[in-house]
Protein backbone atom coordinates (compact mmCIF):
# COMPACT_ATOMS: atom_id res chain seq x y z
CA UNK A 1 0.00 0.00 0.00
CA UNK A 2 2.98 2.31 0.69
CA UNK A 3 6.22 2.75 -0.62
CA UNK A 4 9.30 2.53 1.62
CA UNK A 5 12.06 4.69 1.01
CA UNK A 6 15.06 3.51 1.27
CA UNK A 7 17.70 5.23 3.90
CA UNK A 8 21.54 6.04 3.25
CA UNK A 9 24.12 6.14 5.28
CA UNK A 10 25.34 3.42 8.16
CA UNK A 11 26.85 4.40 11.57
CA UNK A 12 27.33 2.01 14.02
CA UNK A 13 27.24 1.94 17.61
CA UNK A 14 29.15 0.78 19.79
CA UNK A 15 30.94 0.08 22.88
CA UNK A 16 34.23 1.55 20.78
CA UNK A 17 34.91 2.87 17.53
CA UNK A 18 35.07 -0.94 15.87
CA UNK A 19 31.69 -2.41 14.89
CA UNK A 20 30.95 -5.53 17.31
CA UNK A 21 31.72 -9.33 15.75
CA UNK A 22 28.41 -10.47 15.62
CA UNK A 23 27.67 -12.78 18.44
CA UNK A 24 23.90 -13.11 18.04
CA UNK A 25 22.98 -15.62 15.16
CA UNK A 26 19.83 -15.39 13.43
CA UNK A 27 16.93 -16.32 15.19
CA UNK A 28 15.74 -15.59 18.75
CA UNK A 29 17.51 -14.15 22.09
CA UNK A 30 16.64 -13.75 25.40
CA UNK A 31 19.56 -11.40 27.78
CA UNK A 32 19.50 -10.24 30.63
CA UNK A 33 21.06 -6.86 31.80
CA UNK A 34 21.53 -5.18 35.18
CA UNK A 35 20.53 -1.86 34.95
CA UNK A 36 20.44 0.42 38.54
CA UNK A 37 20.61 -2.32 40.97
CA UNK A 38 17.62 -4.68 39.31
CA UNK A 39 17.59 -7.10 36.81
CA UNK A 40 16.13 -6.48 33.85
CA UNK A 41 15.74 -8.34 30.56
CA UNK A 42 15.40 -8.12 26.89
CA UNK A 43 13.89 -10.27 23.70
CA UNK A 44 15.61 -10.03 20.45
CA UNK A 45 15.00 -11.04 17.02
CA UNK A 46 17.76 -10.90 14.79
CA UNK A 47 16.62 -11.36 11.23
CA UNK A 48 19.25 -13.35 8.34
CA UNK A 49 19.80 -10.63 7.11
CA UNK A 50 22.55 -10.15 9.87
CA UNK A 51 23.91 -12.75 8.46
CA UNK A 52 25.66 -10.64 6.08
CA UNK A 53 27.56 -8.37 9.18
CA UNK A 54 26.07 -4.99 7.78
CA UNK A 55 24.98 -2.63 10.50
CA UNK A 56 20.77 -2.90 11.16
CA UNK A 57 18.49 -0.55 12.39
CA UNK A 58 16.52 -1.27 15.69
CA UNK A 59 12.92 -1.46 16.39
CA UNK A 60 12.42 -1.37 20.17
CA UNK A 61 8.79 -2.29 21.12
CA UNK A 62 7.38 -1.31 24.49
CA UNK A 63 4.76 -3.65 26.04
CA UNK A 64 1.56 -2.19 27.79
CA UNK A 65 1.09 -1.84 31.39
CA UNK A 66 0.45 -4.73 32.52
CA UNK A 67 2.14 -6.39 29.72
CA UNK A 68 5.04 -8.77 28.39
CA UNK A 69 7.70 -8.28 26.22
CA UNK A 70 6.16 -11.76 24.78
CA UNK A 71 2.85 -10.55 24.60
CA UNK A 72 3.88 -7.55 23.09
CA UNK A 73 5.95 -9.81 20.98
CA UNK A 74 3.05 -11.53 19.35
CA UNK A 75 0.30 -8.98 19.14
CA UNK A 76 2.29 -6.97 16.80
CA UNK A 77 4.00 -9.46 15.02
CA UNK A 78 7.18 -7.28 14.37
CA UNK A 79 9.63 -10.05 14.18
CA UNK A 80 8.21 -11.13 10.82
CA UNK A 81 8.24 -7.81 9.54
CA UNK A 82 11.67 -7.74 11.20
CA UNK A 83 13.03 -10.58 8.60
CA UNK A 84 11.23 -9.02 5.68
CA UNK A 85 12.84 -5.56 5.89
CA UNK A 86 15.81 -6.40 8.01
CA UNK A 87 15.84 -4.77 11.10
CA UNK A 88 16.85 -6.14 14.71
CA UNK A 89 12.96 -6.35 16.35
CA UNK A 90 13.75 -5.62 20.23
CA UNK A 91 11.20 -5.84 23.26
CA UNK A 92 12.36 -4.59 26.37
CA UNK A 93 10.70 -5.88 29.91
CA UNK A 94 9.51 -3.31 31.95
CA UNK A 95 9.19 -3.54 36.55
CA UNK A 96 7.31 -6.27 38.28
CA UNK A 97 5.11 -5.37 41.02
CA UNK A 98 6.11 -6.47 44.66
CA UNK A 99 4.62 -9.54 44.27
CA UNK A 100 5.47 -10.33 40.76
CA UNK A 101 8.73 -11.43 38.57
CA UNK A 102 7.78 -11.46 34.68
CA UNK A 103 4.48 -10.35 35.09
CA UNK A 104 2.09 -7.38 35.13
CA UNK A 105 4.96 -5.28 33.85
CA UNK A 106 4.83 -1.54 33.57
CA UNK A 107 7.14 1.43 32.24
CA UNK A 108 7.93 4.84 34.02
CA UNK A 109 6.73 7.14 31.81
CA UNK A 110 6.69 10.29 34.30
CA UNK A 111 3.29 10.55 35.23
CA UNK A 112 2.66 6.95 34.77
CA UNK A 113 2.58 4.22 34.92
CA UNK A 114 1.94 1.15 38.28
CA UNK A 115 5.05 -0.10 40.34
CA UNK A 116 7.62 1.15 37.64
CA UNK A 117 6.57 5.36 38.54
CA UNK A 118 5.87 4.56 42.04
CA UNK A 119 9.30 3.46 42.08
CA UNK A 120 10.62 5.88 40.13
CA UNK A 121 12.49 3.21 37.86
CA UNK A 122 15.37 4.75 35.54
CA UNK A 123 13.53 3.27 32.50
CA UNK A 124 15.34 5.78 29.99
CA UNK A 125 18.47 5.18 31.51
CA UNK A 126 17.79 1.29 30.87
CA UNK A 127 16.77 1.69 27.68
CA UNK A 128 20.44 3.04 26.76
CA UNK A 129 22.11 0.66 28.44
CA UNK A 130 20.03 -1.77 26.62
CA UNK A 131 21.06 0.16 23.64
CA UNK A 132 25.19 -0.46 24.07
CA UNK A 133 24.38 -3.71 25.39
CA UNK A 134 22.88 -4.76 22.23
CA UNK A 135 25.51 -2.79 20.15
CA UNK A 136 28.17 -5.31 22.16
CA UNK A 137 26.79 -8.45 20.32
CA UNK A 138 25.64 -7.42 16.82
CA UNK A 139 26.75 -4.11 14.28
CA UNK A 140 23.62 -1.80 15.13
CA UNK A 141 23.07 1.14 12.76
CA UNK A 142 23.00 4.37 15.48
CA UNK A 143 21.18 6.35 12.84
CA UNK A 144 18.46 4.41 12.40
CA UNK A 145 17.15 3.67 16.28
CA UNK A 146 13.44 3.62 16.59
CA UNK A 147 10.74 3.58 19.33
CA UNK A 148 7.18 1.70 18.93
CA UNK A 149 4.83 0.92 22.08
CA UNK A 150 1.53 0.07 23.26
CA UNK A 151 -0.74 2.21 26.10
CA UNK A 152 1.75 2.74 29.04
CA UNK A 153 4.70 1.34 26.35
CA UNK A 154 3.38 4.52 23.89
CA UNK A 155 4.15 6.67 26.43
CA UNK A 156 7.21 5.39 27.40
CA UNK A 157 8.23 5.78 23.53
CA UNK A 158 7.01 9.67 23.99
CA UNK A 159 9.29 9.97 27.18
CA UNK A 160 12.42 8.53 25.60
CA UNK A 161 11.37 10.96 22.44
CA UNK A 162 11.60 14.00 24.86
CA UNK A 163 14.83 13.15 27.02
CA UNK A 164 16.65 10.99 24.78
CA UNK A 165 16.24 12.71 21.21
CA UNK A 166 19.21 12.53 20.01
CA UNK A 167 19.27 9.06 20.01
CA UNK A 168 16.46 8.44 18.20
CA UNK A 169 15.49 8.71 14.61
CA UNK A 170 11.36 8.47 14.93
CA UNK A 171 8.47 7.25 17.80
CA UNK A 172 5.64 5.85 16.90
CA UNK A 173 3.48 5.51 20.16
CA UNK A 174 -0.18 3.73 19.74
CA UNK A 175 -3.27 3.67 22.53
CA UNK A 176 -1.58 6.25 24.78
CA UNK A 177 0.14 9.40 25.12
CA UNK A 178 1.82 11.54 27.53
CA UNK A 179 1.17 14.41 29.25
CA UNK A 180 3.40 17.19 27.74
CA UNK A 181 6.70 17.34 29.57
CA UNK A 182 8.27 20.21 31.49
CA UNK A 183 10.91 22.18 28.66
CA UNK A 184 11.32 21.63 25.15
CA UNK A 185 12.97 18.48 23.77
CA UNK A 186 16.54 18.20 23.58
CA UNK A 187 16.30 17.48 20.08
CA UNK A 188 12.24 17.17 17.89
CA UNK A 189 11.87 13.61 17.07
CA UNK A 190 9.55 12.28 14.32
CA UNK A 191 6.23 10.82 15.51
CA UNK A 192 3.19 9.00 14.05
CA UNK A 193 0.54 8.76 16.79
CA UNK A 194 -2.14 6.00 16.69
CA UNK A 195 -5.61 5.90 18.78
CA UNK A 196 -8.91 5.36 18.68
CA UNK A 197 -11.60 8.00 19.61
CA UNK A 198 -13.67 5.38 21.36
CA UNK A 199 -10.67 3.26 22.95
CA UNK A 200 -12.71 2.56 26.54
CA UNK A 201 -9.16 2.83 28.67
CA UNK A 202 -6.89 5.44 27.26
CA UNK A 203 -9.80 8.08 27.00
CA UNK A 204 -9.01 10.04 23.84
CA UNK A 205 -10.55 13.18 25.41
CA UNK A 206 -8.49 12.38 28.61
CA UNK A 207 -9.65 11.97 32.09
CA UNK A 208 -9.66 9.13 34.95
CA UNK A 209 -9.78 5.55 33.31
CA UNK A 210 -11.16 2.10 34.14
CA UNK A 211 -9.70 0.00 36.97
CA UNK A 212 -7.53 -2.56 35.58
CA UNK A 213 -7.98 -5.89 36.30
CA UNK A 214 -6.63 -7.60 39.29
CA UNK A 215 -4.78 -4.08 40.50
CA UNK A 216 -7.66 -2.00 40.11
CA UNK A 217 -5.81 0.78 39.31
CA UNK A 218 -6.81 3.80 37.81
CA UNK A 219 -4.53 6.01 35.73
CA UNK A 220 -5.59 9.80 34.42
CA UNK A 221 -5.64 9.84 31.16
CA UNK A 222 -4.05 13.11 28.84
CA UNK A 223 -6.00 14.26 26.45
CA UNK A 224 -4.84 13.50 22.60
CA UNK A 225 -5.57 16.34 20.81
CA UNK A 226 -3.82 18.75 23.23
CA UNK A 227 -0.99 16.46 23.64
CA UNK A 228 0.05 16.61 19.99
CA UNK A 229 -1.02 20.33 19.05
CA UNK A 230 2.04 20.70 21.83
CA UNK A 231 4.35 18.47 20.20
CA UNK A 232 3.73 20.17 16.92
CA UNK A 233 4.12 23.13 18.14
CA UNK A 234 7.81 21.89 19.67
CA UNK A 235 8.55 20.53 16.69
CA UNK A 236 8.25 24.16 14.83
CA UNK A 237 5.23 22.51 12.87
CA UNK A 238 3.57 26.32 11.16
CA UNK A 239 0.21 24.22 9.55
CA UNK A 240 -1.97 21.50 10.04
CA UNK A 241 -3.34 18.99 11.11
CA UNK A 242 -4.25 18.40 7.23
CA UNK A 243 -6.32 15.18 6.35
CA UNK A 244 -4.58 13.12 3.51
CA UNK A 245 -6.19 9.63 3.77
CA UNK A 246 -9.51 8.27 5.19
CA UNK A 247 -9.72 4.40 5.18
CA UNK A 248 -13.26 3.31 5.71
CA UNK A 249 -14.30 -0.43 6.35
CA UNK A 250 -14.63 -2.79 3.71
CA UNK A 251 -16.38 -5.63 4.81
CA UNK A 252 -16.47 -8.19 7.36
CA UNK A 253 -18.74 -7.53 10.59
CA UNK A 254 -15.94 -7.25 12.54
CA UNK A 255 -15.20 -3.96 10.91
CA UNK A 256 -18.47 -2.39 10.19
CA UNK A 257 -18.19 1.03 10.96
CA UNK A 258 -14.98 1.75 11.30
CA UNK A 259 -12.51 4.44 9.93
CA UNK A 260 -9.11 5.42 10.15
CA UNK A 261 -8.39 9.00 9.53
CA UNK A 262 -4.77 10.41 8.67
CA UNK A 263 -3.89 13.41 9.80
CA UNK A 264 -0.27 15.38 9.19
CA UNK A 265 0.90 18.56 10.57
CA UNK A 266 3.13 20.85 8.18
CA UNK A 267 5.72 22.94 7.78
CA UNK A 268 7.84 20.94 10.52
CA UNK A 269 11.20 20.68 11.48
CA UNK A 270 10.18 16.94 12.96
CA UNK A 271 7.33 15.15 11.38
CA UNK A 272 3.89 15.06 13.40
CA UNK A 273 1.03 12.43 11.93
CA UNK A 274 -1.56 10.78 13.74
CA UNK A 275 -4.03 8.40 12.56
CA UNK A 276 -7.49 8.79 14.64
CA UNK A 277 -9.88 5.54 14.45
CA UNK A 278 -12.97 5.28 15.10
CA UNK A 279 -15.67 2.65 16.40
CA UNK A 280 -11.61 0.74 17.16
CA UNK A 281 -11.02 -0.41 21.01
CA UNK A 282 -7.70 -0.23 22.98
CA UNK A 283 -6.26 -3.15 21.35
CA UNK A 284 -3.39 -3.10 18.65
CA UNK A 285 -4.59 -2.28 15.05
CA UNK A 286 -4.18 -5.52 12.77
CA UNK A 287 -3.75 -7.72 15.51
CA UNK A 288 -5.50 -11.36 15.58
CA UNK A 289 -8.64 -10.71 17.22
CA UNK A 290 -8.37 -12.08 21.38
CA UNK A 291 -10.69 -14.10 23.33
CA UNK A 292 -14.52 -12.08 24.32
CA UNK A 293 -13.40 -11.66 27.51
CA UNK A 294 -10.24 -9.67 26.59
CA UNK A 295 -12.60 -7.72 23.56
CA UNK A 296 -14.95 -6.52 26.49
CA UNK A 297 -11.93 -5.04 28.15
CA UNK A 298 -10.44 -3.68 25.33
CA UNK A 299 -13.10 -3.30 23.02
CA UNK A 300 -13.35 -3.90 19.56
CA UNK A 301 -10.33 -5.28 17.55
CA UNK A 302 -9.72 -3.49 14.02
CA UNK A 303 -7.73 -4.73 10.80
CA UNK A 304 -8.32 -1.81 8.96
CA UNK A 305 -4.90 -0.54 10.14
CA UNK A 306 -2.29 -2.58 10.65
CA UNK A 307 -0.08 -0.58 13.47
CA UNK A 308 2.61 -2.69 13.02
CA UNK A 309 3.27 -2.15 9.67
CA UNK A 310 2.44 1.68 9.77
CA UNK A 311 5.07 2.34 12.14
CA UNK A 312 7.84 0.83 10.04
CA UNK A 313 6.43 3.01 7.15
CA UNK A 314 6.70 5.94 9.35
CA UNK A 315 10.25 4.88 10.36
CA UNK A 316 11.89 3.02 7.25
CA UNK A 317 12.60 6.53 5.06
CA UNK A 318 14.04 8.55 8.29
CA UNK A 319 17.34 8.67 10.03
CA UNK A 320 19.31 10.68 12.37
CA UNK A 321 23.28 10.88 11.00
CA UNK A 322 24.31 13.05 13.51
CA UNK A 323 23.34 10.35 15.95
CA UNK A 324 26.25 9.82 18.65
CA UNK A 325 27.92 6.04 19.27
CA UNK A 326 26.77 5.06 23.11
CA UNK A 327 29.38 4.94 25.41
Amino acid sequence: MHRLALASGVACLALTGAAPAASLAPGDHEISLRHDGRERFYLVHVPPAASAGEALPVVLSFHGGGGTPESQREKTGLDDLADAEGFLSVHPGGSPGRRFERRFLTWNAGACCGAAARSGADDVGFVLALLRDLAARIPVDASRVYAMGHSNGAMMSMRLAHEAGRTFAAIAPVGGVAPVFDGPPEHPVPMLQMHSVDDPRALYEGGLGPPFPVTGTRVEHAAVGPVLSAWAERSGCSGGPVESEVLGAEGGSDVAGQRATHLVWTGCRAAVEHWRLQGVGHGWPGAEPRSARIQELLGPPTRILDATREAWRFFEGRSRPEAPPLS
